[in-house]
């Protein structure tokens, strides 16, 4: 039986982190618990490893096996990639089983071209999303893909803005964002030499390729050596259908824990921004606002209370604090992301008991040494109690500085 590189989400779970990185397996979890997640496929970290033994090159099979997924998500979602009638958009996202910094940033909107830029104006009557998403796409690609800074697209941006008076990306209209989208692609040109890629599995191929470079960079490399990571574990790559967060005043995207990484208190923590992608929550762009808000800003009221279902669900599962990234579509709540979340040692007990996980340790401890317990004083079951948190607490602080 050939080696199989490709999971949809509803292949894989929580267990195959090795194989589908941590991205990849917590959407896979995330969908087998019945929550909100835009679906897709990861292409597994032994497809990064066969990239670099091919010498650097995508061989034929992994291709193959690749665009089957693509047909599988286009049967999944009911669009198609490139489609001038209903068009499949993705985000590109790396996915190591260990986070490093100097991995690959997110790519979202791929698929995009003038052509179906036009499509997606015309069938949501929102022609300003459209260039939004496209001018947002040629920036995201020419810095992440081709490494063109970003600087030379933000110094254009800043230019638009004080040719239309303007302080926010919000207020450019659709006509400016047009006129910028054109101003990338001749920027695009000029430091490539070629035109911006306008086939949508060109686009794919050039973002998953820039995600197993970027295992290899200098920064990445430096990292591994420095905490001990081997380098034949490799990075996944997960390809997700498009949630968008900037279609109006009814959308948005965040980041949040499902409690506060600073104290454990049970309480919302985290941030958002209304009409927004992802980039912009970390970029300081805009002011955010508390999550704890979310339930009370007009269009996004059920979405903030999903949300709050959905911290109960994933504590309740993964019988831990974890960080979320999330968009909202229209009102509709769409999870991105989850994970473990760091925390401070104070929280670390806090969420310990709140938990309940020593409770349930000492239980099944005492289910199998019933004679001992019954033998035990109280002092020698606080020092147990005491070992465990010990124990739990650095297993923990090891655990946390791999996953993030």
């Amino acid at each position: 039986m050939s080696k199989k590189y490709c999971y949809l989400f509803t292949e894989g779970n929580a267990n195959m982190r090795e194989l589908l990185g941590g991205k990849g397996a917590n959407l896979a979890e995330m969908t087998n618990i019945g929550l909100p997640v835009p679906q897709g496929f990861t292409i597994t970290t032994e497809a990064c490893t066969q990239y670099y033994e091919d010498g650097q090159k995508i061989n034929d099979g992994i291709f193959a096996e690749i665009m089957e997924y693509i047909e599988k998500m286009e049967s999944i979602t009911g669009k198609k990639f490139g489609d001038h009638e209903n068009p499949l958009l993705v985000s590109v996202r790396s996915g190591a089983r260990a986070s490093m910094p100097g991995m690959m940033d997110t790519i979202l909107n791929l698929g995009l071209n003038e052509d179906v830029v036009d499509v997606i104006a015309k069938m949501s009557n929102n022609p300003r999303w459209a260039w939004d998403c496209y001018r947002r796409f040629i920036q995201m690609y020419s810095d992440v893909v081709m490494e063109v800074g970003k600087k030379y697209f933000e110094q254009l941006i800043d230019e638009m803005k004080e040719k239309k008076g303007v302080t926010q990306d919000v207020d450019l209209t659709a006509e400016d964002l047009k006129e910028l989208a054109m101003q990338f692609k001749a920027e695009y040109k000029s430091k490539i030499g070629q035109e911006f890629p306008s086939d949508p599995k060109e686009q794919l191929m050039g973002a998953i390729k820039a995600v197993f470079r970027s295992w290899d960079n200098p920064r990445a490399n430096v990292y591994r050596r420095d905490n001990d990571i081997p380098y034949s574990w490799g990075t996944a790559v997960n390809v997700q259908s498009m949630a968008f967060g900037n279609m109006g005043d009814d959308c948005g995207t965040g980041v949040a824990f499902t409690r506060n990484p600073a104290t454990g208190e049970k309480k919302l923590f985290g941030e958002f921004l209304t009409n927004a992608q992802g980039e912009d929550v970390v970029a300081g762009i805009r002011n955010t606002e508390p999550i704890a808000d979310l339930k009370t800003t007009p269009g996004l009221e059920s979405a903030g209370e999903e949300l709050e279902r959905v911290f109960l669900t994933l504590e309740d599962h993964y019988r831990d604090m974890c960080d979320i990234e999330f968009t909202i579509e229209q009102g509709k709540l769409w999870m991105l992301q989850t994970r473990v979340g760091k925390r401070t040692a104070a929280a670390a007990l806090h969420i310990v008991m709140a938990l309940k996980v020593m409770v349930k340790m000492l239980g099944a401890f005492a289910l199998t040494n019933t004679a001992l317990i019954v033998t035990c004083t109280g002092v020698t079951l606080l020092l147990f109690a005491g070992l465990y948190f010990l124990v739990y607490t650095l297993t923990a602080r090891t655990y946390f500085r791999l996953v993030q």
